[in-house]
């Protein structure tokens, strides 16, 4: 992070008395969902943005009031004196049983960039000091945290990194120049994944087999296409319930091979570049396999690229059936460009076809941009409802809204209706604050709490929220 439809596309609908704004794909048609009349599982949603500038006293006494929720939903304060530019987390040991929130803080080296919150206590400590800009998070089935850095390609650009044992990793420090870690408790459970490649990493969704997706969040530039969308296949895939490995080596992140998306399928593939921004596509093969500037190689592979790819998630619905679906929000350029941002989804066919290439990758639109969602940055999905929740953080002064703050929104899947869209999108909860905005969000295994960040608030630092009392 850097600071739906009705027949007529992208049109915002007024819902009934009491109710919030509503972007609709179609008619909400999820006759499946547990309640019919409650499919997003939260009642009493926003009509409108915040339009309130908390006073920094008040919000470093009462933090919680932050935010507005909507009717039905609640929220606890675990911790209001996180780095102000804590950003993206992942729960540990699971999402069944989360005791901790381990964190990227998206700053300096000399500042303290991989965290580890205490979900009872709200107690932190600092696991890793050194990273550039580190941003995503994410815990794997083999019992590992991998952590991006958003510092862009080339000799200097961004790592991923591997982290074995994050409760028993404190106060160690990473030489970004040589990749080595040094000091405090645990460096040797610490290690760098040069053969994923470098670049400004944000979006990552990782499979219990160790199959990678993954966006580089840049932007295009003077006809240079933007970010793309990049897959790891691993030499050695994970085996279902295979469980934690013991060293380092046994992850199957220690070797693999990159795949660069390139969308266009016309005449053998012809139709790439600008104007081929959704569809099928293939994956071509990054030539370098020891440590690849990946921003290099999506103009040098005429990748297709998206405007500032962000924050990106895997569906659970999807993966339980065997099904690779990842959704990925895009930010555009709303405050120069009134350049909405949107959300999309890549399939890749079955997690087997996915692993060995033998799928038609695709990517679609899932939520449109708009004057009111015109910026989405982090998505997480719901476990339970398979809804959505999209992150917004945007230009909080424009001449269509006024004075606005960041939302939250939930966001149906795609029901049985002949689109591949959301079927409708409600406000949730919205930042009293024009500086904050809401990131990192993740459900837990019951989808009843989210536990998400409120970053760059008046209060000078993170505030870390646990949101609960969905249904």
């Amino acid at each position: 992070m850097k600071r739906p439809l009705t027949v007529l596309a992208a049109a915002m609908v007024a819902l009934t008395a009491g109710a919030g704004a509503m972007f609709a794909g179609s008619v909400p048609d999820r006759a499946e969902a547990a309640d019919r009349g409650n499919p997003h599982g939260v009642t009493g949603d926003l009509a409108h943005s915040s339009t309130r500038a908390i006073g920094k006293a008040e919000a470093l006494a009462h933090p919680e009031r932050l935010v507005t929720l909507a009717k039905s939903l609640h929220t606890r304060v675990v911790n209001a004196r996180l780095p102000l530019t804590t950003d993206q987390g992942a729960l540990w040991p699971s999402d069944s049983d989360p005791r901790w929130l381990i964190s990227c803080n998206e700053s300096d080296p000399d500042k303290p960039g991989l965290l580890r919150t205490e979900l009872a206590t709200g107690r932190s400590q600092t696991i890793l000091t050194g990273t550039e800009s580190c941003d995503p998070v994410r815990r794997t089935a083999w019992g590992t945290i991998i952590i991006g850095e958003e510092t862009g390609g080339g000799p200097e650009g961004g790592r991923l990194y591997e982290l074995i044992d994050p409760l028993h990793t404190t106060g160690v420090t990473l030489d970004r120049s040589t990749g080595r870690f040094s000091g405090g408790t645990g460096a040797a459970n610490l290690t760098v994944r040069p053969g994923v490649g470098r670049m400004s990493y944000e979006g990552i969704s990782v499979l219990p087999n160790g199959l990678l997706y993954y966006a580089d969040e840049n932007r295009p530039d003077k006809g240079a296409p933007g970010g793309a969308l990049f897959k790891f296949v691993p030499d050695k895939p994970r085996a279902a319930g295979a469980g934690p490995i013991h060293r380092l080596s046994e992850s199957p992140f220690a070797s693999g091979r990159v795949y660069g998306l390139r969308l266009g399928r016309y005449e053998g593939g012809r139709d790439y570049g600008q104007g081929t921004q959704t569809g099928q596509g293939a994956w071509i093969p990054v030539p370098d396999r020891t440590d690849p500037d990946l921003t290099g190689a999506t103009t040098a592979l005429h990748l297709t690229g998206l405007y500032r790819p962000e924050d990106m998630d895997l569906d659970g619905t999807a993966l339980a059936a065997g099904q690779v679906r990842a959704c990925v929000n895009e930010t555009g350029n709303e405050d120069e460009a009134q350049n909405w941002g949107e959300s999309v989804c890549l399939t890749d066919g079955t997690v087997a076809a996915a692993t060995t290439n033998a799928a038609i990758p695709q990517v679609q639109l899932f939520v449109p941009g708009s004057p009111a969602v015109n910026m989405p940055d982090n998505m997480a999905f719901r476990p339970g409802r398979g809804t959505w929740v999209v992150h917004e953080d945007g230009d909080t002064e424009s001449d269509l809204q006024g004075f606005h703050g960041n939302d939250l929104w939930s966001c149906l899947p795609d029901g049985s209706d002949p689109d591949l869209q959301s079927d409708g999108c409600v406000r949730v909860a919205t930042v009293n604050d024009p500086m904050g905005s809401f990131t990192g969000g993740v459900f837990d295994a019951t989808g009843r709490h989210l536990y998400v960040i409120v970053q760059y608030n008046v209060t000078g630092y993170g505030v870390l929220l646990d949101i609960s009392g969905w249904k």
